[in-house]
């Protein structure tokens, strides 16, 4: 399929906002990491105390998603983000006069976590026009957000040394703004979702498929945003690369993350969400393996974590391609869950690297924590593929064709939207 056939099918102007409130959101989520250096600095902060600064927002922002994804049933999608994005915009004003103790640091943290609870509303909202052949994709695209991680890492550390790492909060609000604008003018509330009762909503806490997807989830993005809060940490204190340097080195592995995340919901739409799974597992095993061994080089480690990043981000791709066929019209709800759990995992990772650091003189047992965990996905998504081809999805897990969504007539962005149907 064309882009242009792509975006006919949907609403091109929802899809560009729902990106940009995540990759802005993103960006606040990992803030702290990004300024974790002149953080530590600032309070003389041990191993393991960084390690608990950083995964207080990822935890923060966990637990956020799945009430706000239930707000977003009820509300609308729309409505949620611009109350998500005036919170952060509060905190962030406020940063500046919370960030004088390590104490405050933390506090701020949690209230900026918030920003995390973004992402099941974002890419229900970017993929609830297009029909379901196409969601993998228009799941990659809002999901590529994450590369609003690359904005923290590239402008926090210089604008820190420029006008005082304190000052880098409140500058943050203004994308925020920004993007509260965007959404208010191009965003149109998609159609897909289906009122229910707040008991049915808190039914997927205990459907069997959502854990399995809560476990690749952990491995896919728990990875991805455990490491991305710490490679700032990993290669100062590892490698000794200056503080307003270490973009330099951790740029160009969450941008491949970013990119392949919407590869892998292109390649899944077109060859299913489970055998990329199966291929992905297996490169995060090699790779997070081979990280542990800690290489001398940190250009070397880069290498290795580009190909780990690009695994895990077309693995999210993958498994936002299957979860709008599995939970078709409580998307929201159900992406946040697995979402939520997925960063709670990740919330661990760098205080595991912290420890591992305290205990065994090395950041080696945090990256083996990745490799088990990841061969435990493999073993799972094995097993259910046989039960879940032919039950609700596709061969491998393409998308079974189904009536399409009927799309306003207008569009944003000089496009007009009609829905093509598409052949699985």
């Amino acid at each position: 399929m064309h882009l242009r056939d792509f975006m006919k099918s949907g609403h091109p102007g929802t899809l560009f906002t729902a990106l940009l409130y995540f990759d802005f959101c993103f960006a606040v989520w990992v803030l702290n990491s990004a300024l974790a250096p002149y953080i530590s600095d600032e309070f003389g902060l041990t191993p393991e105390q960084k390690g608990f600064m950083t995964s207080v927002p990822v935890w923060a922002g966990a637990l956020m998603r799945f009430p706000l994804g239930v707000l977003a049933q009820y509300i609308g999608r729309k409505n949620a983000a611009q109350i998500n994005m005036a919170i952060l915009v509060i905190g962030l004003l406020s940063g500046y006069f919370l960030a004088g103790s390590f104490g405050g640091v933390i506090v701020l943290g949690a209230i900026l976590g918030v920003a995390g609870a973004s992402f099941g509303v974002a890419l229900s909202l970017g993929s609830g026009w297009f029909p379901p052949q196409n969601k993998g994709l228009a799941m990659g695209i809002a999901g590529a957000g994450n590369s609003g991680a690359v904005l923290a890492v590239l402008f926090a550390p210089p604008l820190a040394k420029a006008y005082g790492w304190q000052s880098v909060y409140a500058l943050t609000a203004v994308p925020i703004l920004l993007a509260m604008a965007a959404m208010q003018i191009f965003a149109k509330e998609p159609p897909d979702l289906e009122q229910k009762k707040f008991s049915d909503y808190l039914k997927i806490l205990v459907d069997r498929d959502a854990w399995v997807f809560n476990l690749l989830y952990m491995v896919t993005f728990g990875g991805y945003i455990g490491l991305t809060s710490f490679l700032p940490t990993l290669f100062h204190d590892q490698y000794g690369i200056a503080k307003e340097d270490i973009g330099k080195y951790s740029a160009g592995i969450i941008v491949m993350a970013s990119v392949l995340r919407v590869l892998g919901g292109f390649l899944a739409d077109r060859i299913g969400g489970l055998r990329i799974l199966l291929v992905l597992s297996g490169i995060i095993i090699a790779t997070t393996a081979t990280a542990a061994l800690l290489p001398a080089n940190p250009w070397m480690m880069v290498a290795i974590l580009v190909v780990c990043f690009s695994a895990m981000g077309a693995g999210n791709g993958a498994v936002f391609q299957l979860v709008p066929l599995r939970f078709k019209s409580t998307t929201a709800v159900a992406g946040s869950l697995i979402g939520e759990v997925g960063a709670l995992a990740g919330g661990f990772l760098p205080i595991t690297m912290g420890y591992s650091l305290k205990w065994t003189g090395s950041f080696s047992t945090g990256f083996l924590t990745g490799t088990f965990l990841a061969i435990a996905a493999l073993v799972v998504l094995s097993i259910m593929i046989r039960e879940w081809t032919g039950q609700w999805v596709g061969a491998g897990g393409k998308a079974i064709a189904a009536p399409p969504v009927n799309v306003p007539d207008e569009g944003s962005l000089g496009f007009s939207p009609r829905v093509q149907p598409v052949e699985a």
